[in-house]
């Protein structure tokens, strides 16, 4: 199982959650309830774009915003 560490990342940056919101808000609108699930790894799915404007906001690769985790319960 892979977790996004999009949380982690923000707070290596000193920047918050609702930062991120807004930067991705106004690359593609998108509701904040799916970006908290997303933020909060509550969904099974990420499009694409989503995870490249990810990696645009946050100045990281893919490989950034994922680790393995051992939990397979999601």
């Amino acid at each position: 199982m892979y977790e996004l560490n999009i949380l982690a990342i923000l707070k290596k940056q000193n920047k918050s959650k609702y930062w991120l919101f807004n930067q991705l808000n106004n690359i593609k609108p998108i509701s904040y309830t799916n970006f908290n699930n997303i933020v909060c790894n509550k969904t099974k799915s990420i499009k694409y774009s989503t995870l490249t404007n990810l990696c645009n906001i946050l100045n990281c690769t893919p490989n950034d915003l994922f680790t393995k985790t051992n939990n397979n319960t999601k």
